[in-house]
């Protein structure tokens, strides 16, 4: 009996020792955001997959400001607090995350056209590290000058509002132009690369008696959107927009893919890289909703009677 007991004793004894090494939980996966959108979606949709923020799954919130010059500082600090999956949110802020890593998965939440820019080989085969949601507003960016001139049959001169300094603004510039010809507009170039330029960009539209204006949703520009849509109001200058929430806050029209929606399906790409899927192998996907929004209260200050055919197809009319 003394062998048997002498046995059950060191069993006992090991198993003491193993107890707190069994019960030792794996670390909790941290994701990196990357931007400046409303992150709430992308929360939302995370939540729907059963995570839990700060028991299942930690995030770790890095904001620009609209200041594209601390992405990469701010890229950098989400690789060395170890994230195991950055969503980068527009096309600087997921560049920003290239650089600063080869190896951590990147999800693009909302960025322009991937393969245009160059972030991805393709949008069947990203291959890298990089995959996620295109917005695609360069795509868009002639069917808006289309509608554009619906409501303004009479447009001429229209003048564009960009960031040069936003490598898919590019791309979005090189769509504009190639529309403008086809529907017989003057295109003017106005080009914004940091808040200082705003005033001088004003003052020229002012003295160019544009018909209209057509903007992209640059993340600079966002931050002083308030200003854009004063300006628009004081000078009876009617804006086609890319986000809705311009409209909603006093723009004229928008069209253009759900933010929302984009950053909400972010959340499955998260869900499969934590679960051991590879970026290069999970395809680019694109806007499955676009909304045409017209604000009717502007477009009475505007003096603008917008026609049947457009008010048909808008999505939301605002009174």
């Amino acid at each position: 009996m003394r062998p048997t007991l002498f046995r059950l004793t060191i069993i006992a004894v090991l198993l003491l020792f193993a107890a707190p090494l069994a019960a030792e939980a794996p670390p909790i996966p941290k994701v990196g955001l990357l931007g400046d959108a409303s992150w709430e979606p992308l929360r939302q949709g995370l939540r729907e997959l059963g995570y839990v923020e700060g028991k299942t799954l930690i995030l770790e919130l890095r904001r620009s400001e609209g200041r594209a010059a601390r992405l990469p500082d701010l890229a950098h600090e989400l690789v060395r607090v170890n994230v195991h999956v950055i969503v980068s949110e527009g096309t600087p802020a997921t560049f920003a995350a290239k650089r600063a890593t080869a190896t951590i998965p990147i999800v693009m939440a909302a960025t322009g056209d991937p393969v245009c820019t160059g972030l991805v080989a393709s949008l069947p085969r990203p291959g890298g590290n990089v995959t996620g949601l295109t917005q695609l507003g360069a795509g868009l960016a002639a069917k808006r000058l289309e509608l554009l001139k619906e409501v303004i049959p009479h447009a001429s001169h229209v003048a564009f509002l960009w960031n040069p300094a936003n490598v898919d603004q590019k791309c979005h510039f090189n769509e504009v132009q190639a529309g403008a010809r086809a529907l017989g507009l003057t295109l003017q170039s106005i080009e914004v690369r940091t808040a200082d330029e705003l005033d001088r960009a004003f003052a020229a539209m002012v003295r160019e008696r544009h018909s209209a204006l057509q903007m992209t949703a640059d993340a600079l520009h966002q931050l002083h959107i308030d200003r854009i849509v004063a300006f628009a109001a004081t000078n009876r200058l009617p804006v086609m927009y890319q986000l809705k929430e311009n409209v909603v806050r006093g723009g004229l029209i928008s069209y253009g893919a759900l933010q929302a929606d984009l950053l909400r399906r972010a959340a499955g790409y998260v869900d499969k890289i934590l679960r051991g899927a590879k970026p290069a192998d999970l395809p680019v996907e694109q806007p499955t909703k676009y909304e045409l929004v017209i604000n009717m209260k502007t477009a009475k200050a505007l003096g603008l009677t917008i026609p049947p055919s457009v008010l048909l197809r808008a999505d939301q009319v605002i009174e």
